[in-house]
């Protein structure tokens, strides 16, 4: 699925209500594919769609009006790195951790433009992306690679995301022990 994928767009309501409305009038608007659409806490109604981009832009134009004043963030992204659908998935293959890195934000559309900043800037990999659910819609995305390329893309993908306030947390663990590279893998 991956390959064929030009673009994606995700959008965050605070009610489930309203997101099962605006998920549907996106799918009605444009010829696009929805990838998840759900509740997730705490109230919260996500959906994820991808197709080419201008069908995307379309969709969610369209999912921004009928969701009003119960969006809480959007995103278009075209040319979404390749590592972030599987990150979200939880079907990541990462073979070695090296530094950790990690972006903390409270919004999860913000979160995934982090970690596609991330990915972008420097040579790492997505160990995972948690999406708000049982976290308090909190979300957080895990990176590891060499010491240098992590601080690079934390300080990308922090960077990509501080003008919308949602940034909780960031932190880069250079050598983290042994016992912890386990729990992450």
């Amino acid at each position: 699925m991956a390959a064929m994928i030009k673009a994606i767009g995700f959008l965050e309501l605070n009610s489930i209500a309203k997101g099962i409305e605006a998920a549907d009038a996106m799918l009605k608007a444009a010829k696009i594919d929805i990838y998840l659409a759900t509740p997730t806490c705490p109230g919260k109604y996500i959906a994820l769609i991808y197709g080419d981009v201008a069908s995307v832009e379309g969709a969610m134009r369209t999912g921004i009006r009928i969701g009003g004043e119960h969006v809480i963030d959007d995103l278009v992204i075209p040319n979404i790195d390749e590592q972030i659908f599987p990150a979200i998935t939880s079907t990541t293959d990462v073979a070695r951790i090296g530094a950790v890195g990690v972006i903390e934000s409270l919004s999860m559309a913000s979160l995934i433009a982090a970690a596609d900043a991330s990915t972008k800037e420097a040579d790492v990999r997505i160990v995972e992306i948690r999406l708000g659910s049982g976290i308090g819609g909190k979300s957080y995305v895990t990176l590891t690679g060499d010491v240098a390329d992590v601080r690079a893309a934390v300080s990308s993908g922090v960077e990509a995301i501080k003008q919308t306030g949602n940034v909780v947390y960031f932190t880069v663990i250079p050598s983290p022990h042994d016992d912890f590279k386990e729990l992450l893998l």
